[in-house]
């Protein structure tokens, strides 16, 4: 969301809090601003924070066998493809297994969420931008008061970062009335410019599969 990020590099949560002595800066391209605060009507945030409040396990249930087979057919591919970023095979396929069942739960592609993540945060789990921005899918930490328990800190947990970005973007895209390219503004605040969404939709791409 910013022209640079601070990455962790190693460091524990506590460095990360204090500055992180050992981080680097790593430039990267411009994504313009950053997720703007807004008022919250009290239904949309109560659905809201119901949805992040939810903690069932990352294990998608499938209704038939021939879809568990396509189901685990992605999950080998995406790993092939994701593993340059992510070289330890059990901390990829958790990463993977995680990301499809919180896009499927918020009615997302998973090709959509990875695409996301790989211009917000290149795959980095404790990703900092220097608007504060954490994470995966790079959250504001206002997020954890508006809708979570109120600790930003929790935003480097894999699955609540994940469920964070998926529920916000569900939430963006509801408001546009189901425009991907405004709702991805939304999310990066830069509504209605075309770099950030096309960003996103060129590295989808990347994380398209077709079964055979």
């Amino acid at each position: 969301m910013s022209r640079h990020r601070l990455v962790a590099s190693g460091v524990s949560r506590r460095q990360l809090a204090l500055g992180a002595a050992g981080a680097l800066l790593v430039p990267c391209a411009a994504h313009a601003g950053r997720q703007a605060e807004e008022p919250l009507a009290d239904s949309v945030r109560s659905v809201l924070s119901a949805a992040i409040a939810n903690n069932a396990p990352p294990k998608p249930t499938f209704d038939t066998v021939e879809a568990r087979i396509v189901y685990l057919r992605w999950l080998g591919e995406m790993s092939n493809r994701l593993k340059k970023r992510k070289a330890e095979h059990v901390t990829r396929i958790e990463f993977l297994e995680t990301a499809y069942y919180e896009s499927k739960r918020a009615g997302l592609e998973p090709s959509l969420l990875l695409g996301l993540i790989q211009v917000e945060s290149g795959f980095r789990k404790y990703a900092i931008s220097i608007a504060g921005a954490r994470g995966y899918t790079q959250v504001m930490p206002f997020w954890s008061r508006l809708i979570g328990d109120g600790d930003p800190a929790r935003l480097f947990h894999m699955q609540t970062n994940l469920r964070f970005g998926c529920v916000i973007l569900r939430h963006y895209l509801d408001r546009e009335r189901g425009d991907m390219f405004m709702a991805l503004g939304r999310y990066n605040g830069s509504r209605g410019r075309a770099e950030y969404p096309n960003l996103v939709f060129g590295a989808k791409k990347a994380w398209e599969y077709a079964p055979a």
